[in-house]
């Protein structure tokens, strides 16, 4: 019966993974705004979502996107894997004497859709998380 659930909440689980990957990704674009040279960067996320759920290894929760280096023996590890997701370039709108192709607005209307998103399907995750509590009750 647990792996009936795990299936079931997969789809939840790899969601949110990849909302909050995408969210880093957003914020990092905002953070280089003013970098010269910086090229935004996105996912699909349709995409990678699909391919995701097609894969038979389930994406847990404590995988990240970044994996960390270890230049001292003291140093904690992570405890994380890479996980590797194709970054795209956003297409540049309009020219900037920099080089930099980070559009704020693009940016933010970016972010703030991702945000809502993830609270979305938090929200559904715990509804149906509810529901089933109600019908193991009585």
């Amino acid at each position: 019966m647990l792996s009936k659930l795990d299936e079931y909440f997969r789809f939840y689980q790899t969601e949110l993974h990849l909302r909050a990957q995408r969210q880093e990704i957003l914020s990092s674009n905002i953070a280089n705004a003013d970098t010269p040279r910086y090229k935004a960067k996105d996912i699909d996320f349709n995409q990678v979502l699909q391919d995701r759920l097609s894969q038979t290894q389930t994406v847990g929760l404590s995988q990240a996107a970044l994996s960390l280096k270890k230049t001292d023996e003291s140093h904690l590890s992570s405890g994380q894997s890479s996980d590797a997701m194709p970054l795209l370039y956003r297409r540049v709108h309009q020219a900037s004497a920099d080089d930099n192709t980070v559009d704020m607005d693009v940016e933010r209307a970016q972010f703030a859709e991702n945000a809502l998103h993830y609270q979305v399907s938090v929200m559904q995750a715990s509804g149906d998380v509810k529901g089933m509590l109600n019908v193991l009750q009585g």
